[in-house]
């Protein structure tokens, strides 16, 4: 007699660390929750408080390879916080605080500490910033990953007042650009730090590089921060005419999101530090700034366009590193570099 086992799938595992991953979810829990970790489908009462006109504001992503430094570091608590601010920073740029998250996790062999351990960053990061996780999905699909392998995904909703969305369509010539500074590569350019590392410069995660505070595994697994704590205070202040959250295709290919016509940013060279995982993934890889401009942050992982009139109050409320990187000028919609 056959079983499910048989072909690969442990119902018994998966049911072992469903039930530790519902005592995570349920501490995340905010008064909003109607339904239980297990339920087909999660609830959320609409209770918007002093919202005029809510607006849902929604965004799906993943953590890209660095999943990889992950299973090769065997140290999988963090990808899941990573996650969870990623989406947050997402729909932060519009102007919306998270409300409910919810996580998908997909595996070859379930490994039950394994997908726990993500868990648990993932309910870290929603309980760090009061959004409520409230449901998921564990899938065990034997012979489609590589063995120790695994995918995470998350989907957020947040919410915002009409009145206060932001858009972008309010920059103009002249506003400033303010960044704040990345804590490492975040979620994006994992593939390109990897074949550098490891295929051209034959590292291990354990290795030490001149240039770098800590091993390369710790480096590439530096967390991706939720941005929305610093900025609270300046949106609340109606201080921000437009944010870009710098993940893939880096400033070149995310700031220029945001701009309306006739808009051009132009980024100043050398007004922020580097950060020095970029630098020596350069240097070691020989990869011109132009790409590495595109393919990471490059030290900055949010920009906020600001009224010069408002720049000071802004920095005031930031009470974070911070750096003028640029201004608005007249052109078309695209990002361009001065040295």
């Amino acid at each position: 007699m056959i079983t499910y086992k048989d072909a690969g799938v442990d119902i018994d595992a998966s049911n072992a660390a469903k039930k530790k991953i519902r005592g995570l979810a349920r501490a995340t829990f905010t008064p909003g929750v109607l339904s239980d970790i297990g339920a087909f489908g999660g609830m959320f009462a609409c209770n918007f408080g002093d919202c005029k006109e809510p607006v849902l504001v929604s965004s799906t992503d993943g953590v890209g390879t660095k999943l990889k430094i992950a299973v090769m570091m065997n140290r999988h608590n963090t990808v899941g916080r990573d996650l969870v601010n990623h989406c947050i920073n997402d729909i932060l740029v519009q102007g919306a605080r998270p409300l409910f998250f919810m996580d998908y996790v997909a595996t070859g062999k379930l490994d039950p500490d394994v997908i726990v351990s993500v868990v648990e960053g993932v309910a870290q990061g929603c309980k760090e910033a009061g959004c409520a996780l409230i449901g998921g999905e564990t899938a065990e699909m034997p012979g489609f990953y590589a063995d120790g392998e695994y995918d995470v995904a998350g989907f957020i909703v947040g919410i915002v007042d009409r009145q206060r969305i932001i858009d972008g369509k309010s920059i103009q010539h002249d506003d400033l650009l303010i960044g704040l500074p990345s804590i490492g590569l975040h979620t994006n350019g994992y593939s390109l730090a990897r074949k550098v590392f490891f295929d051209v410069a034959k590292l291990t995660p354990d290795s030490h590089v001149d240039g770098m505070a800590g091993t390369v595994g710790e480096e590439l697994l530096k967390a991706h921060p939720n941005y929305e704590p610093m900025l609270r205070e300046a949106l609340a202040n109606n201080l921000v005419e437009g944010l870009a959250h710098i993940t893939g295709g880096g400033i070149t290919e995310n700031l220029n999101r945001i701009l309306p016509a006739n808009c051009q940013a132009e980024v100043q060279l050398g007004s922020w530090p580097d950060l020095p995982l970029c630098t020596v993934m350069a240097k070691i890889g020989n990869i011109d700034r132009d790409e590495m401009l595109r393919a990471t942050n490059m030290g900055i992982g949010m920009v906020i366009v600001v009224r010069p009139e408002n720049a000071d109050a802004l920095k005031a409320t930031l009470k974070t590193p911070h750096y003028q990187i640029g201004r608005i000028i007249p052109g078309e919609p695209r990002v361009t570099y001065r040295t």
